[in-house]
């Protein structure tokens, strides 16, 4: 049994030997062309390295594409946000004595959101009047008392300069002299007493008048109107409530027009102008258009990026606050080529660009920068202006390789 094991293993080597080393001769022998001489093997070689340079030889399909001018535009994602809102808040204290108003309501500017009983403020209001003509009265006695001090100031510096001559002359004493200027001194004090009593006087009515200011500015406080024009957040303060100094009223938005907001980082800043067009479509599907407002020129500290605004139309306020949109605002123009998705590749260091079909039949690899990805395909530039970029089969090609180029035109 082990003899004819040996004998199996001996016969399946041969058999292998010949089919893997000697797999011509193998064959010509079962074809009964044992004796075909060995030049005629040898001759048919160099055929078979025509064949093999045919097989490097790829094919194919390129599209032939233009450069065109686009619109360059920067796509950010941003949010809604009401133009305008604030909490009215009461700057008096006192029992409210309006009828509330409901969250959801549309208030027109100036109109009254709650009022605030006046209590006694009307009161203060009448005294405060009643004690300015008393203020007023006294100014032309205390305008009189200076004209008479004024007078006698006058009376006295007369009487000072007839005992000064006469004391020259011999017909009058120093005392009387001495008498005569004290009098003088008297006068002037009574003077600046009596346009003191003036300034007082005056003092008293602009005190009276501001009294009267006060109270009627208290009273105007009882009524809370709307800054502007918009939508209530929340009900107003409720019947009977207590407010004080800084209570809440109501807070009002402001969602016509409305804000597009949204952080630019730094690589597209320069991009993005005031006044550039700019639209914006909402995760509810809703599109808007308007115009860049505001450009921070300050980066948020965190993240490096910077405000924009954009300044919407919402006629039918069907737009919200604090809705997630997608927007997009238009930049300079520039030159682009308009290529299939599928046209894209990357090549031994890991660079986007496409394989273009040169002149020459040879396959070149170019990079390229994405501008914009539409519906219809990628907008890239770095491009010629005119070239070949292959569409089909860019994937087994790479710099230097023959092709054999099949051109598809593109659409339209």
């Amino acid at each position: 049994m082990r003899f004819f094991s040996i004998v199996t293993a001996i016969v399946v080597t041969l058999v292998l030997y010949l089919i893997v080393f000697e797999r011509d001769r193998l064959l010509s022998f079962a074809s009964g062309d044992a004796d075909a001489p060995v030049e005629e093997i040898v001759a048919e070689q160099p055929a078979s390295s025509e064949s093999d340079e045919a097989e490097r030889v790829v094919s194919v399909v390129a599209m032939r594409s233009a450069a065109q001018a686009i619109d360059n535009a920067v796509l950010l994602r941003g949010r809604t946000e009401a133009a305008r809102q604030v909490d009215v808040r009461a700057e008096t204290s006192g029992l409210v004595s309006s009828e509330p108003l409901r969250k959801g309501s549309y208030v027109e500017a100036g109109q009254l959101l709650c009022e605030i009983a006046p209590g006694t403020r009307q009161s203060a209001l009448a005294e405060a009047e009643a004690r300015l003509p008393e203020a007023k009265s006294r100014l032309p006695e205390a305008e009189g008392r200076v004209l008479e001090a004024e007078a006698r100031l006058k009376e006295a510096r007369i009487n000072d300069n007839a005992a000064k001559q006469l004391s020259a002359d011999g017909f009058a004493t120093d005392v009387r002299v001495a008498g005569t200027q004290a009098s003088v001194q008297s006068a002037l004090a009574a003077v600046e007493t009596a346009r003191a009593g003036v300034e007082s006087a005056r003092a008293g009515i602009l005190g009276a008048e501001a009294a009267i200011a006060s109270a009627r500015n208290e009273i105007s406080r009882l009524q809370i109107n709307a800054p502007f024009a918009g939508l209530l957040e929340t009900d107003t303060a409720e019947l009977g409530a207590l407010m004080q100094p800084g209570g809440l009223c109501a807070t009002i938005i402001q969602l016509n027009p409305i804000k597009l907001v949204a952080f630019v980082p730094e690589t597209n800043v320069a991009k993005v102008e005031v006044g550039a067009r700019a639209g914006g479509r909402t995760t509810a599907g809703q599109t808007v258009e308007g115009r860049v407002t505001f450009m921070s020129r300050s980066s948020d500290p965190e993240t490096r990026t910077f405000r924009v605004e954009i300044t919407v139309d919402n006629n039918d306020l069907a737009l919200r606050d604090g809705q997630t949109a997608e927007i997009i605002i238009g930049a300079e123009g520039q030159k682009a080529h308009l290529l299939p998705a599928s046209a894209l590749t990357l090549n031994d260091e890991g660079a986007l660009g496409v394989q273009l079909a040169t002149e020459d039949n040879k396959a070149s690899f170019a990079k390229v920068s994405i501008l914009r990805d539409t519906a219809q395909g990628m907008w890239v530039a770095g491009l010629p202006e005119e070239t070949a970029v292959i569409i089909v089969g860019q994937e087994y090609v790479t710099d230097g390789v023959t092709i054999k180029t099949t051109y598809s035109e593109p659409k339209s």
